[in-house]
Parts: structure tokens; C-alpha cells; sequence
């Protein structure tokens, strides 16, 4: 594995913006950025041979810095919304910023994927970290987080989180990254096949907090039990998908246990012949069809980016977990250890 490291500007406070490419036996390439811990490339071949890059992303570094669409960067401290930005831990009720309407999303306004994180190159991997201090986004205690990036010869991307705090304290953290397996500058992935590992998803209100119901998929447009086409079922007459305007939903992964690497959504491209599989520890995966990416920046091609370009699969907890005692618990105790993997294994289709 080479590992590359390049310094392309610097934040307005003055820390360093920094790229690292790695790039393992085969050429095929994965790039992040300090910026979110977020993945910015990542080249892996298509069914003749040829790299494609099958993130979207900026074409300049500093959109990365007021970034609406979190692109491709690791959320937190709490993944997905919370109801009203309050939940109750200890007999004490901790009031966090809100910034998706009534709801607070991806640890407020001020979250994890917009800060810049320190990083270091350890070995064959890279690792980045950040310390949110007691009270950030109004959230108790101080946690200190990990993301390492471990990339093989195969093209597997590894991503593991690390989290331990000095405090109990509520987590879920997990990454954005918005696929299109034709290439980030092909247009819409409604072309695109996805199949997910899940017989129920999570029906919510219409602020999109779940109900707390584990509804069945079966006979409904939100079944990809078989693989369909994203966009079969997408402008179906059908309540959640008028209220995400699309798909922006969570599902109950089938098969979930705790500290279990679980088979959890297949996507591919016809087009490109490249399927995805994806593998995490996490009982949940929000797939996003990215309905409202139009104005969200420049791609890298150089041309805007649009609703729909991009389908982010996002393995983490459920989410408001924090006030739903019948979801998986997302507490995490003083001393202990928070540690959660998601796994992106390619492979080509005739």
C-alpha cells in the first residue's frame, strides 16, 4: 500500500487541509480528507478493467468546508435525527441544537462532519481523530472518537469508529458517502440495482422521526428484499416516500447481532458492471436517494451536482434510539468502548 499525503490549503482558522491517497497493489485508489474524516475519490474497476470513481464530491476543497449535504463524511455525534433535539439519559434531559426543521440531524449544525480532524498515516491505514468536548451541540460529556480507513488489494474499504468518553453519553456514528457505480459525473443512479438485507424499515412522522413501529416491506415500494431498480418504485402514491420525496428511510437490517459483521444492501450499476456489497456491525442502514442535492455545490466534473446523482447506504443505529427504549440502545457508558465497523467489497458482474 502507498500512501500519499498533500496539504491543499488551509481552514479559515488556519489548520491545514490535508489529502491522503492511497493507492494499493492494483492502482486501484481511495482518497479522504481531514475535512469531516470524509472520503473524497475512491477508483475502484469497472467490468472492462477501467477505474472508475464512484463517490461524488467537490471539485474544490473548501466546499467541503459549508457542506449542507454532508458529502461522503463521517456524522455524528448522533447519526440521523432526534425528536425535538431532546432525549432523557440518567433522569436528566439534555436539550441538543436542532437544524432539520423541529429535529436535530447529524449532531447539529456544528457536527462532526464539519470539523477537521487531526490524522496521521499508521502504516497501511489512516486514521483520524477529534475530541468534542462536554456540552458540544449540547450533548453530555466528553467523547473522544477514531475513524480509520483501511483499504486492500482488492479494493475493500474498511471503515472502523472508535468512540470512549469521561461520561455516559448517547452515540451513532457513521459515513455519508453518496455512491454512483457508473462514475460520480454519470447522472441519476435511478438505473441503479439495490437489494437490502431487511423484511421491516421504520415508518415515521411527518418530520421523518420514527413511529417506533418496525413495519413489514412486504406488498409496499419500500420491499428490496430481490434486487429492483432504485427508481421502480421512488414517485410511488405511497405516505413515506411523499415525505422524504423519495427514498430517505431506515431499515432493520435482518440477521442483526452486536459485534456481527451482517450482509447488509447490494448495489450495482448495469452500466458499469461494478456491484457494491456492503457489511457492517450496525442494525440499522439509511438509504438516501439524495432528493435534495440540487445546489448543493460543484462536482468534481465540474458541473453541479443534482438531486439524485448520488445514493447514500448509511449503516448506523435507528434513529431517535435515544427516546425509543425499543430500538437498539445507542448509550455509551463512561470507560467504555464504542466500536463499529462498516465494510464497502466490490466486485464486477458480466
Amino acid at each position: 500500500m502507498e500512501i500519499e499525503q498533500e496539504i491543499l490549503g488551509f481552514a479559515p482558522d488556519g489548520e491545514a487541509v490535508i489529502l491522503y491517497s492511497m493507492v494499493n497493489a492494483k492502482g486501484h485508489k481511495l482518497k479522504v480528507i481531514n475535512i469531516g474524516a470524509a472520503i473524497v475519490s475512491l477508483e475502484v474497476p469497472d467490468r472492462e478493467g477501467k477505474l472508475r470513481d464512484v463517490v461524488l464530491g467537490y471539485r474544490m476543497y473548501d466546499n467541503y468546508l459549508d457542506d449542507s449535504a454532508a458529502m461522503c463524511k463521517s456524522v455524528g455525534r448522533y447519526a440521523n435525527r432526534i425528536a425535538r433535539g431532546r432525549f432523557e439519559l440518567n433522569g436528566k434531559e439534555y436539550q441538543l441544537q436542532c437544524n432539520n426543521g423541529v429535529n436535530h440531524l447529524h449532531g447539529g449544525p456544528k457536527g462532526f462532519q464539519t470539523k477537521i480532524w487531526t490524522s496521521r498515516v499508521e502504516t497501511d491505514r489512516v486514521v483520524f481523530s477529534y475530541t468534542s468536548p462536554a456540552g458540544e451541540e449540547g450533548y453530555p460529556a466528553e467523547l473522544g472518537c477514531e475513524v480509520v480507513y483501511d483499504f486492500d488489494d482488492e479494493g475493500t474499504v474498511e471503515i472502523t469508529y472508535f468512540a470512549g468518553s469521561d461520561g455516559d453519553t448517547i452515540v451513532n456514528l457513521t459515513n455519508h458517502a453518496y455512491f454512483n457505480l457508473s462514475g460520480f459525473d454519470s447522472g441519476s443512479v435511478l438505473s441503479h440495482t439495490l437489494q437490502i438485507n431487511a423484511s421491516r424499515y421504520l415508518p415515521t412522522d411527518s418530520t421523518q422521526i420514527p413511529t417506533g413501529e418496525l413495519a413489514r416491506v412486504e406488498g409496499t415500494p419500500m420491499d428490496f428484499r430481490e434486487p429492483k431498480e432504485i427508481g421502480r418504485d421512488i414517485d410511488a402514491d405511497f405516505e413515506a416516500l411523499k415525505i422524504g420525496a423519495g427514498y430517505d428511510h431506515c431499515w432493520a437490517l435482518d440477521g442483526y447481532k452486536r459485534d456481527h459483521e451482517n450482509h447488509a444492501a447490494t448495489l450495482y450499476s448495469p452500466e458499469s458492471g461494478i456491484a457494491l456489497d456492503i457489511y457492517t456491525t450496525q442494525p440499522g442502514l439509511q438509504v438516501y436517494t439524495g432528493n435534495w442535492l440540487t445546489g448543493c455545490g460543484v462536482g468534481k466534473s465540474g458541473k453541479p451536482i443534482e438531486s439524485r446523482d448520488g445514493v447514500a447506504l448509511e449503516c448506523q443505529n435507528f434513529p431517535d434510539a435515544p427516546n425509543k427504549l425499543q430500538f437498539p440502545s445507542p448509550l455509551l457508558k463512561k470507560g467504555e468502548v464504542y466500536e463499529e465497523h462498516i465494510i464497502f467489497r466490490f466486485s464486477t458482474r458480466d
